[in-house]
């Protein structure tokens, strides 16, 4: 039997039902299973004008691809009835559940990869959950030490040395041991889920071009190039920390199979305005794996049919992609 792809249907005011919805009436040929609330789902396919038929599902059940306007959903019940566009704390714990069971199903075996739809993590702390982002959550759930953000996009993937931080805290945040982790996960992440035998990757520097010897900041030389060096030591392939501005020019990017910021929006504002729409966040460093979309809840637009799926779409198609670069990963070690 065919593992699903789990997608958790997010913020339920948000538009992530709406784009479940959506995805199901173009009948994708993968196998894939909505987790929300049926209800919810009937009420947002009559806003939209959507004729959707639901399909029960738990686990175990058959997830072959459905024909257009067909749907299976893993049913998880609202704490609070909804309306489209305005948030109400008490169905935090509705969104938590499901992030719960798409991950326990995961880490059980019982579904290939999970996929998740925006989440708002104001509302959810509003309600007395302490709760910073998808990442953490399964990274606390998953009990891994470390986990490292990457976004990819048609010809691009950025991964992050440091994420959700104050400029002035990212030059204390970029130490040797963190360097040599997120390095070791982005480079086996990319050989396991991404199906590359010998990844090249290139590493910007912190400081405006590079540091240019030392004048503009030291970083590059007392920290990030000696454990490149370090790495390219151990058979990785791997360039200098090199000058963010010109780093991704074609000519560079040609031949590189992902490049690694130093901080958010050192790589994230490139990627976004190649590919946003088409853009995936993807965590590595989990033993299962999870993709989401590029964007927020996009309260204003819930129940409006304005919605675009297209970053879902490409979020299950990267997971999908990402679960049979895994098998081959390990057939061909066996």
């Amino acid at each position: 039997m065919v593992l699903p792809l789990l997608l958790t249907s997010g913020e339920p005011a948000g538009i992530g039902p709406d784009l479940c919805l959506m995805l199901a009436g173009q009948g994708l040929p993968l196998p894939w299973v909505a987790l929300a609330d049926p209800e919810l789902l009937r009420q947002r396919a009559r806003q939209l004008g959507l004729t959707v038929a639901l399909h029960h599902w738990a686990s175990g059940d058959d997830a072959s691809p459905l024909p257009p306007g067909q749907l299976r959903v893993w049913p998880v019940a609202l704490r609070a009835p909804v309306t489209a566009g305005k948030l109400d704390k008490t169905n935090s714990p509705y969104v938590l559940e499901m992030l719960e069971r798409a991950a326990q199903a995961c880490l059980d075996g019982e579904a290939a990869g999970m996929v998740t739809a925006p989440v708002q993590k104001s509302i959810i702390n509003d309600a007395g959950i302490p709760f910073s982002g998808h990442t953490e959550f399964l990274q606390e759930l998953c009990e891994v030490p470390k986990v490292v953000m990457m976004l990819a996009c048609p010809g691009l993937r950025v991964a992050l040395a440091t994420t959700h931080l104050p400029l002035r805290a990212v030059p204390d945040a970029i130490t040797p041991e963190t360097l040599r982790q997120v390095i070791r996960i982005l480079h086996h992440d990319l050989r396991e889920n991404f199906a590359i035998p010998d990844p090249r990757i290139l590493v910007c520097g912190l400081n405006p071009h590079a540091g240019e010897g030392g004048h503009l900041g030291h970083e590059e030389i007392t920290v990030i190039n000696p454990v490149l060096a370090e790495l390219r030591a151990e058979g990785l392939r791997l360039s200098d920390a090199l000058p963010a501005d010109t780093l991704f020019t074609e000519k560079n990017l040609a031949d590189a199979d992902a490049v690694l910021a130093m901080f958010h929006d050192q790589g994230l504002p490139v990627l976004k305005a190649r590919g946003f729409g088409e853009a995936v966040n993807v965590t590595l460093g989990l033993p299962i794996i999870r993709t989401s979309v590029d964007h927020g809840t996009a309260l204003s637009l819930a129940g409006t049919g304005l919605a675009d799926s297209g970053s879902l779409l490409a979020a299950l198609q990267m997971a999908a992609g990402m679960a049979y670069g895994r098998q081959a990963s390990t057939s061909a070690q066996s």
